[in-house]
């Protein structure tokens, strides 16, 4: 990476919450006084359109917090441009790498073929410091994607962008206004460096962990002997109940289309008129909760795919999800587009406004929520006294009745019961008041395409948080084989989450489609969030011969060995 990033972090944490009115692009605008925020607010995004993309890859200088660092950018934008294509048309993109290292570009949730897929060491070899790559494929699907470097942590300091693919036979909901919110996060501290901290204590970004306070605060509500029962088991699990997020606000600033909480991008709309906002979780490692206060959504859309409507008041997006919705503000005022992040520690947040400098009342972050039994221990427990650590098993305490799985350092703790319940909103949106959006509110529009398997893999999610390890099965990236699935086989594929953080697993080139508890299909996605102490299952149709990447898409977890490689052959 380049030296530009500093190696502290120093800024105070309202700067890091609000950031800037005059952040990103303006440095490499010029942009620093005078009109700026006005030149600023009135330079229209980029978007490019047709059948044929010229992409550059370079660096730019940025401005988000009050320092000046450079970002890894395509055509000098973060985000990247807007690309709309058309359903069934065939696009060409020529992406040249401007950069002193090699860089990539994937697609995140376009089913294409493998060599297109743009994964360095999986698909092809990457884009050489000066060389270039020319994509083509034919875009068989509709909806709203992204694209994303996959080369190291480029992705981190900018390299994504959004993906519009208008459908064939034209919009299943019309809405007059059709704004892309494409939620991220920027930092000032070199990524490198993060790894590193993470590495050396997996905490450190941690802002919520619980004090002498929060324990006396307990202590009234629950008696000395619960509250000292309840801190004794979480110091024997050696696990935190507010390990919610591996890095918060006091790293990140939050960031919609590229502004800051406080530069407020905006979208307008006329009284009476329909919007869809079509969200996408382009973030590193963040989760988002976002709600639009006093308004309702619905959502019509998961991961590109069309879904029966469902209104609610708000939804968790994962790292890499997607989710399109459609709302009707009606009055003549401004409302506010509130994205905070799942450890409370931060937002990113945008306006919805009939007139440009409009604004609306940004509500106060929810309370920082704390992890549950039934997050360190699944379906045992839920209604039991939360002081019985059942069968939560260490791994130096596994029974003879668990699968094999390779222990040692790499796993720090199994979970024997796994939840297998999709209508659970997440830590944080449970008992909130208001309506959150549950997998199992959502149903494909569409049959599946594989109702029938013909063969059953499972896969633990597995990890050491105190070494900052993470894998499959206990066995990370660069000590695991392959999986290999026979072309044109109907895969069942069981993910059982044997940590306390909340992971989007990511599968190139094949839809997963998701099974509820019964094994009917319900939705199919590209990306799958899976619960602490959750199991999941869907199905794939091994339809896409090549080498294909499948892993966490949340960054530092996918460089630390959250990764395999899937060949259909």
């Amino acid at each position: 990476m380049n030296k530009q990033y500093p190696h502290g972090i120093h800024l105070p944490r309202r700067r890091f919450v609000q950031g800037l009115a005059l952040g990103g692009v303006a440095a490499g605008l010029g942009l620093w006084r005078g009109d700026a925020l006005a030149q600023l607010a009135a330079a229209p995004r980029a978007e490019l359109s047709g059948t044929h993309f010229e992409l550059e890859i370079g660096e730019l200088p940025v401005d988000f917090t009050g320092r000046r660092r450079i970002a890894t950018v395509v055509n000098g934008q973060l985000p990247a441009p807007l690309l709309r294509w058309r359903q069934g048309d065939t696009v060409t993109l020529r992406v040249r790498n401007r950069l002193a290292v090699a860089s990539s570009v994937h697609w995140h949730g376009i089913v294409l073929p493998a060599d297109m897929d743009g994964v360095p060491g999986i698909s092809f070899d990457g884009i050489a410091p000066g060389g270039e790559y020319l994509y083509r494929f034919t875009v068989n699907q509709a909806g709203t994607y992204w694209y994303h470097s996959h080369s190291r942590f480029q992705e981190q300091v900018g390299l994504y962008g959004p993906i519009v693919i208008e459908p064939r036979d034209g919009e299943r909901h019309v809405a007059q206004r059709d704004y892309t919110i494409l939620l991220s996060e920027w930092t000032d501290t070199d990524p490198e460096r993060i790894y590193a901290n993470l590495k050396k204590q997996s905490d450190y970004y941690n802002l919520g962990k619980r004090t002498a306070g929060d324990f006396l605060r307990d202590m009234r509500r629950q008696g000395l002997g619960d509250a000292l029962a309840e801190r004794r088991m979480w110091q024997q699990m050696r696990m935190d109940p507010t390990d919610l997020a591996d890095v918060s606000a006091m790293a990140y600033t939050y960031l919609v289309n590229g502004s800051t909480p406080a530069g407020n991008w905006t979208g307008l709309f006329d009284a009476g008129e329909k919007v869809r906002l079509r969200f996408i979780n382009g973030s590193s490692m963040s989760f988002f909760d976002v709600r639009i206060p006093g308004l309702k959504m619905t959502v019509i859309a998961a991961d590109g795919q069309p879904v029966e409507p469902i209104t609610v008041d708000e939804f968790r997006i994962g790292t890499a999800e997607t989710y399109d919705v459609m709302v009707e503000p009606s009055a003549d005022r401004a409302w506010t587009i509130f994205a905070q992040s799942m450890d409370r520690s931060g937002y990113a947040r945008a306006t919805l406004a009939p007139r440009a400098g409009m604004a609306a009342e940004v509500p106060p972050l929810d309370p920082r929520p704390l992890l549950g039994m039934g997050d360190m221990m699944g379906s045992m427990g839920h209604g039991g006294t939360g002081h019985d650590m059942g069968g939560m098993s260490h791994t130096g305490h596994e029974t003879g009745s668990m699968p094999v799985l390779n222990t040692g350092v790499e796993v720090d703790m199994r979970v024997p019961q796994p939840r297998r319940n999709l209508d659970d909103p997440g830590v944080g949106l449970r008992d909130t008041g208001r309506r959150a959006l549950t997998y199992a509110d959502l149903h494909a529009v569409d049959a599946p395409i594989s109702p029938e398997v013909d063969r059953e893999l499972t896969l633990r999610l597995t990890g050491n948080m105190e070494r900052y390890l993470w894998s499959f099965d206990g066995t990370r990236f660069s000590n695991a084989q392959p999986l290999h699935l026979k072309h044109g086989e109907r895969v069942r594929i069981t993910l059982v989450n044997d940590t306390m953080m909340t992971h989007p697993i990511h599968l190139h080139g094949m839809w997963s489609e998701l099974e509820n508890e019964a094994g009917g299909f319900q939705v199919r996605k590209h990306t799958v969030v899976v619960q602490p102490a959750q199991q999941l299952s869907y199905r794939v149709n091994a339809d896409a011969v090549g080498r294909w990447a499948y892993h966490c898409h949340l960054l530092y977890h996918m460089e630390a060995g959250m990764f395999r490689e899937v060949v259909v052959a």
